[in-house]
This record gives structure tokens, C-alpha cells and sequence, in this order.
């Protein structure tokens, strides 16, 4: 077997553990700062395409705008990798990519996961000899990173790819290799993680079950593809999202205390390689500070809507120029719009009566699209049917989206007094106001014993006047305004979701 041949089998994937410093707060001395900064390596920004997606423009004067972070794992073996990850040393690789969208509001962050198999076109690139390739479509996207074979890849020309698929500027671009993922996991104690079954090949040993991984474990976890779950990158992708979770969750829950961050961060450093613009410890701290208020149950994960093309993979359309849309307007998977006061409240109203109070005409025709985020069947048809019974008459089921954990009410502004009269039914929903969308999205969460307990607990006022007996829904699933494409909601992720849930794609 070709040295090649084996990189590859050898489940070559780091994921991009950064993501811990980018949503996470660091605060120490200056003296921290400098020694932190002899440990930092940055690529070179003259790699980084002249014609480049707009950077975003602030709503108002001194608004904040959203970012964009890549987040790339490298295969690497040289620097001592290779204990870690098996193989020859030799070109890097990276077959995992995530793109971290931050919204405008600093609160809800999404990260896209980008199938290495993806078919693509790969932009202009810089070589190590200063030149430039030529454009070519219908190519692996992990090949980018490759374009120059140098060991440490080719971090630019993987952003210029990006760039160029989705029409996102890249703020800013991360890569950590094996020794940093071990080193990571380590530094916090070690991750929760599940196993979907025993894995006994290609030197990766890992139990089945829910368990605490750290160093080799975490790594071999986190590479692993054959033997493990559906034996499919994408599986492995959803695994990698899982873990990228849990580890958040284990920092946030160990607090930001210097004893606990130093040997994070001093961890996640070493293994760093980033753009410039982060190219310093201040400069790292600056921008965690900028987005520390990011609560996990506010971070979805995503795979980016795709299908088999043989061996390869293609992007499904239209579904992934609507993903990529949504968040150049830094609106939400589901549609909604984290700007204006995007602020996740309470019910509207506590008063019980208004679970019974007689709507309006124009309360009844609202446009509600219901949403099933609890991966249990039915449960979005007997919200529909709780709201038909309380008097609303435009009502749509909508795609499902499991993992959600928390039932959420999303609604126009202008479409308040319908809004309160929908929460009534669902008591303890986030409330979020969704200007521009024209309608209410209701996505029931577990924390809902399921909308249909409620139907005998409403009495059915009567029809409000002009709206007639028996009418029926007048739109159909996912074509209200807040419905979400097949494609996403099938392939999301929240990052406060059980570990163990959706580890493959089948």
C-alpha cells in the first residue's frame, strides 16, 4: 500500500478545535499574551484572492457586523503529528472544514460543515513560487488545500475556494492539526463523546458508548471513518460536530478563570496556524471577548445540503445557494433575522385567558408554518391541530428540523397580538421577534410534551367572525415565509443536542 493510499485510509481528519478560543472569553496579564504569542504561526495573506465577496456594512454607525471564520483540520504528520495520526510525513491535507458564521447580534453563531468529496471550482491560487494556477472546475474541495504541496497546506487557497462557493467574505481563517486536538482535549480533561459501536481497525481501538475522551482517544475519535457508524465522512462530520460541542460545553461550564484557560490556550496555540488579522495573542483575546455572550443552545451545525455524484459529492440545489444566502443576510437556518432587537425574550403574555380570548379576522389568517425540531413524528401535526383549534386557519407544516432543544415562537413585528395569542398555547417558548419575514414560525422543542396534550386542555372558541367553519389551511408545507428547505433542515444539528443523537446520515 502506497504511503499515499495510506494517509488517506488512516481517517486523516483534525477538527477545527479552535473554535473553543473563538467562542470562548480569554482574559489574563500581558505576560500571558507574550507567551502565548511565541506559540502562534500565521500564513501568508498574499495568498488570499484580490477579488474578493464585500465585507459587510454595519446596520447603523458603531453596529456590529457579522464574522466568518474557516475553521480547517490538517492531516499533517511532520512537527511530531505522525505519532498521532499514523502515516508518512509529506503534504498536508484537510478534509475537515467548517465555516463559522457569526451573526450581527455577536449572540447565535451557525458553522457549516463543507464535505471534502464536494465537488467545486477551485479560484486562482498562489504557489510557493510566487505564480498563480489557473481556475479548475468539477475538483475535490479538499484538493485546495493540497494546490502547492506544502507540508503545512495551502490554508489560502482553501479561503479563496470558500469564498468563491459561497459569496461569503472570510474574516478570518484557522487551522489546528492532530497535536492540537489532542492537546485541547487534554487541557480541559477531556470531552464527552459517543461511540456508535466498537471500532477495532486500522489501529483506532474505541468502545461503544457515551464516554470521556482525551488525547490519542479524542483523536482517533475524531479521524475515524471506516469501522465506525456508517463508515461515511459525512457520519464522521456529524460526529465531529457532537464533539466540537461537548467541548464547548466543557469550557463554558469550567468558567474562564486564568488556571483553567492557561493550558487551554496554550494548548490550542501551539497547534495554531492562522490569518494575520489573528496573528497575536491580543489579537485572538480581542476578538473571543467580541462574541462571549454566544450561549451553546444559540450555535447550530449544519452540513452543507449535498448527494452522492458516485464516488464524489455534489451540493444539492437550490437548497445550498439558500443556505448561503441566509447567512450573507445573517438571517437564521430557519429564515429569521437576529438584527433589530433579536432578542430572545419570554412569552409575550402571561395571561391565561388569552389561550381563549376570540381572535380577529386578521389574528386567524395569520401565515403560521409549524416546525418539528424534537425528531419525534407527529409532533409539528399536532401543533398544527392545537392552533386550528384554538381559531388560526393558515397554518403549514413545515420541514423538520430535529434538535432543537427549546420551543421557539418567531414572528414579524407587525404580527405581534397573533404572536401572543400563539405562545399562550405554548407556555415557557422563546419569543423572537423576526422583522421582514410577514409570518410566525413555531418550532416545537422537547421541553413541549408535544402540542397535542394541549388540544383538550383549549376549548374552541368560535369561528372569528368572517372567517368561515371548517376552512382549512391555505398554504402548503414549507411555502409560508420562515419555512426551512429539506436540504438544511435535514442536515442540522444544534450544538446543545444529546452526543449521541444523529451520528450518521442514514
Amino acid at each position: 500500500m502506497s504511503s499515499s493510499t495510506r494517509r488517506r485510509r488512516y481517517l486523516r481528519t483534525a477538527i477545527g478545535l479552535a473554535a473553543v478560543l473563538v467562542l470562548s472569553v480569554v482574559g489574563a496579564g500581558a505576560w500571558f499574551y507574550h507567551r502565548l504569542d511565541n506559540n502562534i504561526t500565521t500564513f501568508d495573506s498574499g495568498g488570499v484572492a484580490t477579488e474578493r465577496p464585500p465585507a459587510p456594512v454595519p446596520a447603523s454607525p458603531g453596529a456590529s457586523v457579522p464574522v466568518n471564520v474557516l475553521l480547517l483540520g490538517s492531516d499533517t504528520r511532520d512537527g511530531g503529528n505522525d505519532s498521532l495520526g499514523g502515516g508518512d510525513e509529506g503534504v498536508g491535507h484537510s478534509d475537515t472544514a467548517i465555516l463559522v458564521h457569526i451573526y450581527a447580534d455577536h449572540k447565535h453563531a451557525v458553522g457549516v460543515s463543507i464535505p471534502r468529496d464536494t465537488l467545486v471550482t477551485i479560484p486562482s491560487c498562489k504557489l510557493p513560487n510566487g505564480t498563480w494556477t489557473a481556475p479548475k472546475t468539477d475538483q475535490m474541495f479538499n484538493s485546495a488545500f493540497t494546490v502547492g504541496l506544502a507540508e503545512k497546506g495551502n490554508p489560502a487557497c482553501t479561503q479563496n475556494t470558500v469564498e468563491k462557493l459561497t459569496g461569503l467574505r472570510i474574516d478570518h481563517t484557522v487551522v489546528v492539526d492532530f497535536k492540537g486536538a489532542a492537546a485541547m482535549s487534554d487541557a480541559v480533561g477531556g470531552v464527552e463523546a459517543c461511540v456508535p459501536n466498537d471500532v477495532n481497525e486500522y489501529g483506532i481501538h474505541l468502545k461503544k458508548g457515551l464516554q470521556k475522551l482525551s488525547g490519542q482517544s479524542a483523536v482517533d475519535y475524531l479521524r475515524a471513518r471506516h469501522g465506525i457508524g456508517d463508515n461515511s465522512d459525512i457520519g464522521r462530520m456529524k460526529r465531529q460536530q457532537a464533539f466540537l460541542s461537548s467541548m464547548i460545553k466543557k469550557v463554558q461550564s469550567q468558567g474562564f478563570s486564568l488556571p483553567t484557560l492557561l493550558p487551554l490556550a496554550d494548548a490550542a496555540t501551539k497547534s495554531l496556524t492562522v490569518d494575520e488579522g489573528l496573528g497575536t495573542a491580543m489579537k485572538l483575546v480581542d476578538f473571543a471577548r467580541s462574541v462571549q455572550d454566544i450561549k451553546l443552545s444559540d450555535v447550530s451545525f449544519v452540513t452543507a445540503p449535498w448527494r452522492f455524484a458516485g464516488d464524489r459529492v455534489r451540493l444539492v440545489q437550490p437548497d445550498a445557494d439558500t443556505l448561503w444566502k441566509l447567512l450573507r443576510e445573517d438571517r437564521t437556518l430557519d429564515g429569521q433575522s437576529t438584527t433589530g432587537t433579536g432578542q430572545v425574550t419570554s412569552s409575550p403574555t402571561a395571561d391565561p385567558a388569552a389561550a381563549t380570548a376570540p381572535l380577529t379576522p386578521e389574528q386567524a389568517a395569520t401565515p403560521i408554518t409549524v416546525v418539528n425540531g424534537t425528531g419525534t413524528p407527529g409532533v409539528a401535526g399536532s401543533g398544527a391541530e392545537a392552533l386550528k383549534a384554538r381559531g388560526f386557519q393558515n397554518i403549514a407544516l413545515g420541514p423538520n428540523a430535529p434538535g432543537q432543544r427549546a420551543t421557539r415562537v418567531a414572528y414579524d413585528p407587525t404580527l405581534k397580538a397573533a404572536a401572543d395569542q400563539v405562545a399562550a398555547l405554548f407556555p415557557g417558548a422563546k419569543v423572537i421577534e423576526s422583522p421582514g419575514s410577514g409570518a410566525i414560525t413555531v418550532t416545537i422543542g422537547p421541553d413541549e410534551r408535544t402540542a397535542a396534550t394541549r388540544i383538550d386542555s383549549v376549548t374552541a372558541p368560535s369561528p372569528a367572525p368572517g372567517v368561515p367553519a371548517g376552512a382549512t389551511a391555505g398554504s402548503t408545507p414549507g411555502a409560508t415565509p420562515g419555512g426551512i428547505p429539506t436540504g438544511i433542515a435535514e442536515n442540522t444539528r444544534n450544538a446543545d443536542t444529546d452526543p449521541c443523537a444523529d451520528l450518521t446520515f442514514g
